[in-house]
């Protein structure tokens, strides 16, 4: 029982890390860009980094939702099938 639990487990971790990669990268590379153009124009605006993340990150976002909600139906579907091997 211990290890489906920690097989379960793991896999919600990879779940989520893989969930979250698309965007975290999105917005990380678009930060750097945006960091180098500020430093490159010396404009130190705080929003200027930010207002575009948002956009990228709402974008990637209605890109990937069907596959973001794919993954998430097929883990919810693994984790209520294997839901018997915990109950003992």
């Amino acid at each position: 029982m211990e290890s489906a639990f920690l097989d379960e487990a793991s896999r919600a971790v990879t779940t989520t890390l893989l969930l979250a990669t698309p965007v975290l990268i999105v917005s990380l590379v678009l930060g750097v860009l945006v960091g180098i153009l500020q430093a490159v124009t010396s404009v130190q605006e705080q929003t200027l980094s930010f207002v575009p993340k948002i956009f990228a990150v709402a974008a990637v976002l209605i890109l990937l939702a069907g596959w973001m909600q794919r993954t998430m139906d097929t883990f919810a579907v693994n984790i209520f099938g294997n839901l018997s091997s915990f109950i003992k």
